[in-house]
């Protein structure tokens, strides 16, 4: 029933850890009996399981997932074929060379996939094997869908708590999460649960919006609650993106109508990368201000610069006009 990718061995229980069994519509938890439904219509697994944080802390999760059940993102307008999808994701160089450097038979994780183009994508390769996770079943359901009609084998997905993961410690060689921690009641912690995912050598990839990249979103945002519909023509990609009406609320919600979202800087994740044991490898934008090219190599060791070098990079981001919502990626790797 359930993806090659997504055998019932491959999973654990996101409330006890035990091992879970395949039963008909159902998956069950061998150690403490608990039953987990699989969605009928996409065959998709819902493990789902709520977080425990401390009480002084605000549990946002449910706000974001009510948001993106009803506007998933992105959207999977204008894209049916895979090489309306491949066209898409290699207009952005970083997919592209992500495509082509990913390790040979790499298993890859993407949590919180949203419609999961990117694991869709990356799951074309014959020699590969990713899974998608998300809170959102809507745009888990629009993964699923775009993967069954395209036939993409070695694509799964699961609705899955990153603060809660289905998975056993080491099981990726890449764990991918792409503007999803900021979302979350306590990044950090997200990333030290997704950390314990990554193999010894493997690679994280998060991708975060910055906290002074992001001055001109917040403007825009206010703005754009102030005087309605008058000046949209501030945000780039609204400007100069021939957006369907499908793809342009989904982007403009996610950017102007987010219920939760935190910013952060290069120097913070270095140190969140300091404490989970993690080189730093890469990050884009580049820490030496050059522009990223098809010579990079994305999972080779670079400088990670001084405070004031990455400050500066972060000022340059500022003055670009907060590019793509000022979202910035970072890549280590995890010590052996």
């Amino acid at each position: 029933m359930l993806a090659e990718v997504l055998k019932p061995s491959t999973l654990l229980c996101p409330v006890c850890g035990g091992h879970l069994t395949e039963e008909q519509n159902r998956i069950s938890c061998q150690a403490c009996s608990r039953a987990f439904p699989v969605d009928e219509a996409a065959e998709i697994p819902l493990l789902f399981w709520p977080n425990e944080f401390a009480a002084s802390l605000e549990d946002v999760t449910d706000k974001v997932r009510a948001f993106y059940e009803e506007t998933p993102f992105p959207n999977y307008d204008n894209l049916d074929t895979r090489e309306s999808l491949q066209a898409k994701a290699r207009r952005g160089l970083y997919a592209r060379l992500l495509d082509e450097q990913l390790p040979p038979g790499a298993a890859v994780l993407e949590a919180g996939c949203g419609t999961g183009q990117l694991t869709n994508f990356l799951g074309m390769h014959w020699n590969r094997r990713c899974v998608g996770t998300d809170i959102c079943l809507n745009s888990l359901r629009l993964a699923k869908g775009f993967r069954d009609r395209l036939a993409i084998r070695n694509a799964g997905f699961v609705q899955m708590n990153l603060f809660r993961p289905v998975f056993p410690p080491e099981s990726f060689d890449v764990v991918v999460t792409n503007g999803v921690l900021h979302s979350t009641t306590d990044p950090y912690g997200g990333f030290k649960s997704l950390a314990r995912l990554v193999k010894p050598g493997g690679t994280v990839i998060i991708g975060l919006y910055n906290h002074i990249g992001r001055f001109p979103t917040f403007f825009r945002r206010w703005l754009f609650r102030t005087t309605g519909d008058t000046f949209l023509w501030l945000d780039g990609n609204i400007r100069s993106r021939q957006y369907n009406r499908g793809r342009f609320q989904a982007w403009f919600r996610d950017q102007y109508e987010h219920p939760h979202e935190t910013a952060h800087c290069y120097s913070e994740v270095l140190e969140w990368f300091e404490r989970e044991r993690f080189e730093f490898l890469f990050a884009l934008p580049k820490i030496d201000g050059k522009p990223l090219t098809a010579e990079d190599r994305l999972f080779e060791r670079h400088s990670p610069g001084t405070r004031w070098t990455r400050w500066l990079t972060e000022v340059e981001m500022l003055a670009q006009g907060g590019v793509d919502g000022a979202l910035y990626i970072m890549i280590g790797r995890k010590a052996g």
